[in-house]
């Protein structure tokens, strides 16, 4: 079974920026829808935005509209979160993950179990 790693997190200052990987190994992402999703201390996980396996669909939760933007290079089997004016309320682990049929669900695109195969995820801290 193929395995995703995060990769990008650290400490950064209020507006300002961060970009992560998910980087696939055994298995090939271009056939995967892929999400991001975060988790504060405390709090549920939750969907940030999801990318289909062409990359020509994009759907983003309110708290990333206008910050962020997911893209992915299939051919490097890498999905990236580029997140700009980063503020203190997106501290958390941040993740990536596949679908679980290899389909686009514009009814539920970021709902958690819809998506099987989860990285470890990379801790994001913004310090104000």
């Amino acid at each position: 079974q193929g395995q995703l790693v995060e990769s990008g997190g650290g400490l950064v200052q209020t507006g300002g920026s961060l970009r992560l990987s998910c980087t696939a190994s055994e298995m090939d992402l271009k056939e995967w829808t892929v999400g991001w999703f975060r988790q504060a201390l405390a709090k549920a996980r939750e969907g940030i935005v999801t990318i289909n396996n062409d990359g020509d669909k994009q759907w983003y939760a309110d708290s990333a509209k206008g910050r962020f933007t997911i893209s992915r290079d299939n051919a490097k089997n890498t999905v990236y979160l580029q997140m700009n004016s980063l503020k203190p309320e997106d501290t958390a682990i941040y993740y990536c993950a596949t679908d679980r049929w290899g389909v686009w669900n514009p009814s539920a695109p970021l709902r958690l179990d819809n998506f099987g195969s989860w990285g470890r995820g990379t801790q994001v801290t913004v310090s104000s």
